[in-house]
């Protein structure tokens, strides 16, 4: 099975498992998915369906467990601490997910966030994988550089050229080599994530940052007036999801991807934070017209960033103070 949308720049969202040993990956065009895997079953993205999954799942992840932080639809970190037998705990709610939900889990533990999240990928689907940070420095001494979170495929070439391409490799790589290369904040920080050594505070509360929506064309879009359009309906749902959550902000960007993939991004910031769809459509468009793209466009999108901090509530004497149980 493919997930993909149906347009000629479609990309695949996911892929079951049986489709990935034909090579189909994420963000791969559904084009080149469907020639690799000419018999998959298709499916159309629904992400409401997949929100609606999530927040089951994770219903029952917080019945189990009080400090989780949740870091995506199908992601969470769990603090097992305080937990007297944490293996059997996590069999447990692995086994209480599927009776509830009919879905799988695959747990990674460990003594910090990137131990346990190398760990959870590596025996999926429905994978349960132990390891202590000595455990997976031997483990995967022999992996490329990118299978941890955050060396990029850049990175990953900028290490190559000074002869690092595996883990074991990085790990035990000069820093001072690293530090020239890549300078005095970056070059240890690559060290210490060949050596699996993360954070292990889990954050309970993950404050969003920004808010966008953006849209790829199927055909390019050189027609200033159909951009203009477009983006006042991105602004719309844009602030519409603002409000929704309580957000407000300060900075609003376009993003603008020509014909060529150049990527240009610009902003300006506000007085006062909003989520006003008149205000973030007046400075998006003056965005837009004075960047004025001079080839075809691609994909076009809006964003408020620089989040204000919710305002109380105003409270009287008849106000009653509500506590969660």
């Amino acid at each position: 099975m493919i997930v993909a949308g149906s347009g000629p720049r479609a990309v695949v969202t996911t892929a079951s498992y049986e489709a990935r040993r034909f090579g189909v990956g994420s963000a791969m065009p559904a084009a080149q998915a469907r020639r690799l895997c000419p018999d998959a079953v298709v499916l159309a993205p629904d992400f409401a369906l997949y929100r609606e999954r999530s927040a089951a799942v994770m219903d029952v992840v917080r019945a189990h467990v009080e400090r989780v932080e949740q870091v995506g639809l199908d992601e969470a970190y769990l603090d097992l601490s305080d937990l007297h037998s944490p293996n059997a705990a996590m069999r447990r709610l692995v086994a209480e997910i599927r009776a509830r939900t009919g879905l799988s889990a695959s747990v990674g533990i460990g003594p910090n966030k990137l131990v346990a999240k190398v760990a959870s990928d590596a025996e999926k689907p429905a994978g349960f994988v132990v390891l202590s940070r000595e455990q997976a420095c031997a483990r995967f001494a022999g992996a490329p550089v990118g299978l941890v979170p955050g060396i990029g495929p850049r990175t990953a070439e900028r290490l190559g050229a000074l002869g690092i391409t595996t883990l074991g490799a990085l790990a035990g790589a000069d820093e001072s080599a690293l530090i020239g290369a890549f300078g005095p904040r970056q070059g240890p920080w690559l060290r210490r994530r060949g050596q699996f050594r993360g954070a292990e505070e889990v954050e309970t509360d993950r404050e969003a940052v920004s808010e966008s929506r953006e849209t790829t064309f199927d055909r390019d879009i050189e027609e200033p007036a159909r951009l203009e359009a477009i983006l006042a309906e991105l602004t719309a749902e844009l602030c519409a999801g603002l409000r929704r959550h309580g957000r407000r902000g300060r900075t609003i960007r376009i993003k603008v991807r020509l014909a060529d993939f150049t990527t240009v991004t610009r902003a300006r910031t506000v007085e006062q934070p909003t989520d006003d769809p008149a205000l973030v459509g007046e400075v998006a468009l003056a965005l837009l017209r004075a960047y004025a793209p001079e080839r075809p466009v691609r994909l076009l999108g809006v964003g408020v960033t620089g989040f204000a901090a919710p305002a109380a509530p105003a409270r009287d004497a008849a106000d009653q103070l509500a506590l969660p149980l």
